[in-house]
């Protein structure tokens, strides 16, 4: 009687979990999402140094789904001249990737490459006289082409 019980059981739940009727549902992202990327992706260093943490954590971030990939400065240099681009590349990525995922991309693409020079001048203070000349201009060499072509 106990084996019959048991094959009947494992017959009832196995019809609803073959079409997928018990399987959880999929958590929505959290409301405040919008928010959260746009707080990420603004100019200034306070931006810059949010997103980094987060960067560094994104256990904490998984319930908002965002997408972390980068292949940094594409086709041009990470560390162009030996000035580390790489992480501003890796933001401005992460900007792209997220507005584009969230249908809005058009509408803050502006501000994200804004966003990406502001982050590699910020990167260009650590050095002074010709060679944060030198890194000023690649810096906005960067931002034409992503200005232009991004």
């Amino acid at each position: 009687m106990r084996s019959r019980f048991a094959t009947t059981l494992a017959a009832a739940l196995a019809v609803p979990l073959a079409l997928g009727i018990a399987a959880a549902p999929a958590q929505a992202a959290p409301a405040d999402k919008a928010q959260v990327l746009s707080s990420w992706t603004q100019t200034g260093a306070s931006s810059y140094n949010t997103w980094v943490a987060a960067r560094n954590n994104q256990g904490s971030w998984s319930a908002y789904d965002f997408d972390w990939s980068t292949d940094y400065c594409t086709t041009s240099p990470d560390n162009p001249f030996g000035f580390p681009f790489q992480t501003a590349c890796a933001r401005h990525d992460f900007g792209y990737r997220n507005y584009k995922a969230a249908g809005t991309f058009s509408a803050n693409k502006a501000r994200l490459d804004d966003a990406l020079y502001a982050d590699l001048k910020r990167t260009c203070t650590a050095y002074s006289g010709i060679k944060r000349t030198s890194c000023d201009a690649t810096a906005w060499t960067y931002y034409q082409a992503v200005d232009k072509l991004g």
